[in-house]
């Protein structure tokens, strides 16, 4: 069994062929998914995906792409829409310098309100960054010392120092489709010094299909090949990276019930 900790099947590319992907995922073993909320603005249709399907949780957030247009959200507000079984975490949110689609300092605002909801419910939080490792370590480091929370840095594609920060402080770390890419040396390198009880594997479909489907539409069956190369860099059986990872998604995610 697998399980793919973070995609997007509220996303045209998945849910035009929703029953099409969760049959390919059961045949693949990929047993259960999260499907990951972006905006507050979408949050009721990713909910109702969830609600519907025994097999799919979700979260609740604001992906910082959008967090001049919809970062605004409370924490309390925040805290109100995820006491619901289905909603198992708080984001993603978290800080992205590559594209900077919203000003940084309404990123960093919307993130640390995201923080104290994941804080307040002791849902874990899912962290997306890129191309901002030094500030998201600050903020990761000021905030745990205000109170301890739960969480994971998703779709790792920075360098082992963030890794390294991330793990000091309880953290998860989830490797994506990127895992398999011929250039993604230094992500590998984060992969090896991750110790096998903080690993999970996503896909986050539809982006960033692993190979041998890189170029295709992404979607949850792909997380095989994803744990396949885990399992090469960890020396250990694909069975194993399953079951490890796995358990570890249950560990952390604590609403979830296992299939």
């Amino acid at each position: 069994m697998l399980v793919d900790s973070h995609c997007h099947l509220d996303f045209d590319a998945l849910c035009d062929d929703l029953g099409g992907v969760l049959a390919r995922a059961d045949e693949a073993g990929v047993k259960q998914m999260v499907t990951i909320s972006t905006k507050m603005s979408t949050f009721e249709r990713v909910r109702q995906i969830a609600e519907v399907h025994d097999n799919i949780y979700c979260t609740v957030g604001v992906h910082p792409h959008a967090a001049d247009t919809e970062g605004d959200v409370s924490t309390e507000r925040l805290a109100q829409l995820a006491d619901h079984a289905r909603v198992i975490g708080i984001g993603e949110t978290g800080l992205d310098y590559y594209y900077e689609h919203a000003p940084r300092d309404e990123q960093k605002a919307s993130f640390r309100r995201h923080i104290d909801a994941a804080r307040k419910t002791g849902l874990p939080l899912i962290v997306h960054t890129r191309d901002a490792d030094d500030d998201m370590a600050t903020i990761l480091k000021e905030e745990m010392g205000k109170g301890a929370f739960p969480g994971l840095l998703h779709c790792f594609s920075s360098g082992s120092p963030l890794a390294e920060v991330a793990l000091e402080l309880g953290f998860y770390i989830s490797f994506s489709g990127i895992l398999t890419f011929k250039a993604a040396e230094e992500v590998r390198g984060a992969a090896r010094l991750t110790p096998m009880d903080r690993l999970l594997v996503e896909t986050d479909a539809p982006y960033l299909a692993p190979v041998p489907n890189r170029g295709k539409s992404n979607e949850p069956s792909f997380v095989t090949h994803t744990a396949a190369r885990l399992a090469e860099i960890k020396g250990v059986t694909p069975e194993e990276i399953a079951r490890v990872t796995t358990d570890n998604f249950y560990r952390l995610f604590t609403k979830a019930e296992r299939p």
